[in-house]
C-alpha cells in the first residue's frame, strides 16, 4: 500500500473529477481541503475535469470559493468546453439548437456558434434543469430534418445531496428513441477529454493520474487512455 501511495504522490499531473470527488451538491467532501493544499504546496499540476456542462469555469470557481476553496479559473475544464471545441473543429462557425444551461451556451458562443431553432447543424443536449416537452419535441423534429445529435456527456445520472439527478444520457434518450438516431457523446469516457486534459496540464500520460468516483466514465476513460486511475 505504501508503494501505491508513493506512486500516486510521484505523479506530476492530477486529473480530478468534481461531482462525488470534491463535493456532493453543496457539501464539500472530507479531506478535499488537505488534498488541494498538498497539490499546491507540492507544485503539482492539476485540472478539474468534469462531465457536468451546466456551469462555466468561472461559476465552478465561484462554487468552490463558497465552499472555502480558492483556485484559479484555469484549473477547470468541462464537457461543455470539450463539446464546443469538437463542434468547432467539425464545422467552424456552425449553428446549434441547445438544450442546456449557461455553461454549454457560453461555450458554444465562445467558439463562434449561433443558436438556430429552425435549421441547425446540430442539436446539442447537456445537463440542465430547464427541460420540457416542447424542447424535446422541437429537438426530435430538427434531428429528423437532418441535424446531428450531440450529447455533452454520457452520464445517466449524477450525485446530489439528496440522492441522484438525471444527467445528459437520460435527458437525450427520448430524442434517440423517437428519431432512431444515436447521439455522439463528447465527455468522459470519450478519450478526447483525456487528450485535452494532458495537453492543458503539459504532462505525459505516464506522469498523470485520474481521480474519479465512477467506473463507467472517469476510470474507464483513464484506463482506455492508458493513464493510471484511482477510484475515490
Amino acid at each position: 500500500m505504501e508503494q501505491v501511495i508513493e506512486n500516486i504522490k510521484s505523479k506530476a499531473g492530477f486529473i480530478i473529477d468534481m461531482d462525488g470527488v470534491i463535493y456532493h451538491g453543496n457539501k464539500l467532501l472530507p479531506g478535499v481541503t488537505d488534498f488541494l493544499t498538498w497539490l499546491e504546496e507540492s507544485g503539482k499540476k492539476y485540472l478539474f475535469l468534469t462531465n457536468s456542462s451546466e456551469r462555466t469555469p468561472k461559476e465552478l470557481q465561484e462554487k468552490l470559493k463558497r465552499l472555502g476553496i480558492n483556485v484559479d479559473e484555469d484549473h477547470f475544464y468541462t464537457s461543455a468546453l470539450a463539446t464546443a471545441s469538437f463542434l468547432s473543429n467539425q464545422k467552424p462557425n456552425g449553428s446549434a439548437y441547445i438544450i442546456g444551461d449557461s455553461g454549454l451556451i457560453h461555450a458554444l458562443y465562445s467558439v463562434g456558434y449561433t443558436v438556430n431553432n429552425v435549421s441547425p447543424d446540430y442539436v446539442v443536449v447537456g445537463d440542465t434543469h430547464s427541460y420540457n416537452f416542447e424542447k424535446i419535441e422541437l429537438a426530435i423534429n430538427l434531428v429528423i430534418k437532418g441535424a446531428k445529435l450531440i450529447g455533452t456527456n454520457s452520464d445517466v445520472s449524477g450525485p446530489v445531496e439528496n440522492g441522484i439527478t438525471p444527467s445528459t444520457k437520460a435527458l437525450i434518450a427520448p430524442i434517440e428513441i423517437a428519431t432512431g438516431k444515436k447521439a455522439y457523446y463528447v465527455g468522459k469516457p470519450n478519450p478526447l477529454m483525456m487528450r485535452i486534459a494532458l495537453k492543458r496540464l503539459g504532462v505525459k500520460r505516464e506522469d498523470a493520474i485520474v481521480i474519479g468516483d465512477r467506473m463507467d466514465t472517469d476510470i474507464r476513460c483513464g484506463l482506455e487512455s492508458e493513464i493510471d486511475s484511482l477510484c475515490s
